[in-house]
């Protein structure tokens, strides 16, 4: 935008009432993180941005300051958080309050290299470099718990039967509101219904470009946040609110395109997949140890990511197999060939969805540019299978420990720098402080620090 623009835009919205601007940005523990100005300072913020601390970069997930990472080695220094006001809204939820996502620069407005919005950019313009266009998708699972009464503790808002139109009508009123103000916020929904576990839903976000995906997810969570408040509700979003339940995934659904066309149908593979479609589906499945890593990052997901929960356990690909860690989701004369995507389970809520969805399409970029061919789908659920039987197929588990995930990412060059040397080790040094914070706590109590961390 141009000032004159920004200026206009501020003008419009002190005329609705707004008073504050909140600049949001997400961290590597998939935190938001964020800055609220008054409105009439709207335009000075556009041009010069808001100054914020560098360690940001090397926050853990309860807000540790690690200084593990050489690169950010102490206290000193400054940034600017500069918002991308072409994608300001007026939370309708909120109406005091504007929201934009934000970008972070160096002092003198140069790239900073530990951006993650400009992470997932490289990857884009590295597509488009090669002629090839992306789609990205979330479908967000939450629980909503509301106060018992007389009580400090709270309790999942309905625990009956899977699915069905009960346990919409337990939470009829937030539902209602809820989809009234992502729709004044400009999120198009697919569809919202009770999912599995106790107080559990589920919101599904039509796909978009891969920024404005990523900025959705964002938006969509502080939506969700601010109608469940005003009905007296909390959500979380913890990859596993309490031990033995099912988890919360935020299924990251991608596709991708040549001239226009959805390269992974209208081919002669399995799920009718096209040879350049099977070729970023290998990619993925080639560095899915190293991609989970950034999608599924916390010590949370390692918790949720089980055999027979639908979480994805196992490193191998389904046609509409559901354990399957990568889920090919076929285009249909129903729905149409250019729907066909493929969904990553291993994926929540700790993730920075920006690095998230750039590990994706750099595994699968990477299949493309290297002219892969995935072994053939499995349609069984492996984690029935002996050990041998998976050995056999060349099915192993996912990471289970930190240390193996990390292992998995910082060895894997191809992951690592398209999210930048830099970057990469702040991350590596932020999972590690949460290794170390854990360290003396039981499972439990894990689990309960990060039940509102998102």
């Amino acid at each position: 935008m141009t000032r004159e623009t920004v200026r206009a835009v501020a003008e419009d919205l002190a005329a609705q009432g707004v008073v504050g601007v909140t600049v949001v940005w997400v961290d590597n523990n998939g935190i938001s993180r964020s800055r609220t100005v008054p409105v009439s300072r709207l335009e000075s913020v556009a041009e010069r941005g808001i100054g914020i601390t560098p360690l940001f970069a090397v926050f853990d997930s309860l807000d540790g300051i690690t200084f593990g990472h050489d690169g950010l080695g102490t206290p000193s220094g400054d940034i600017r958080l500069v918002p991308e006001c072409d994608r300001l809204v007026r939370l309708y939820g909120q109406p005091g309050f504007a929201w934009v996502p934000g970008r972070q620069v160096a002092a003198d407005g140069s790239p900073w290299p530990y951006d993650q919005r400009g992470v997932l950019e490289r990857q884009v313009e590295r597509g488009e470099r090669l002629g090839l266009s992306f789609l990205a998708g979330y479908e967000m699972e939450f629980q909503l718990l509301r106060p018992e009464p007389g009580s400090e503790q709270l309790r999942p808002t309905h625990e009956g039967p899977s699915y069905g139109p009960l346990r919409m009508l337990a939470v009829d009123e937030f539902a209602e509101q809820l989809l009234r103000d992502l729709g004044g916020n400009g999120i198009e929904v697919n569809q919202f219904h009770g999912e599995y576990g106790p107080g559990q839903y589920e919101l599904s976000i039509v796909a978009a470009d891969p920024v404005t995906a990523a900025d959705h997810q964002v938006l969509a969570r502080q939506t969700i946040h601010a109608a469940a408040r005003a009905h007296g509700l909390r959500a979380s979003f913890a990859p596993l609110v309490e031990l033995g339940q099912v988890g919360n995934g935020w299924h990251l659904h991608t596709s991708v395109s040549r001239a226009g066309q959805n390269v992974l149908s209208g081919g002669s593979g399995p799920g009718e997949l096209g040879p350049e479609g099977a070729a970023y589906l290998a990619g993925l499945l080639r560095d899915l140890r190293a991609v989970v890593a950034v999608t599924a990052p916390s010590l949370s997901s390692l918790h949720r990511r089980r055999p027979g929960y639908w979480s994805g356990a196992y490193d191998f690909w389904g046609v509409e197999n559901r354990e399957a860690a990568l889920r090919l989701v076929p285009g249909s004369t129903l729905v149409g060939a250019g729907n066909a995507n493929i969904e990553l389970k291993p994926s929540d809520a700790s993730a920075n969805p920006h690095l998230a969805i750039a590990a994706v399409l750099a595994a699968g970029l990477g299949g493309i540019e290297d002219g892969l061919t995935p072994p053939e789908p499995v349609a069984q659920d492996p984690g029935t299978w002996t050990e041998h039987q998976r050995s056999e197929r060349g099915i192993a588990a996912l990471p289970s420990t930190m240390a193996e995930q990390l292992d998995a990412l910082m060895s894997n060059k191809r992951i690592r720098t398209a999210l930048g040397e830099e970057l990469a080790d702040a991350f590596r040094a932020v999972r590690e402080a949460d290794v170390a914070w854990a360290a003396e706590r039981t499972d439990a109590e894990v689990l309960a620090a990060h039940r509102w961390l998102y």
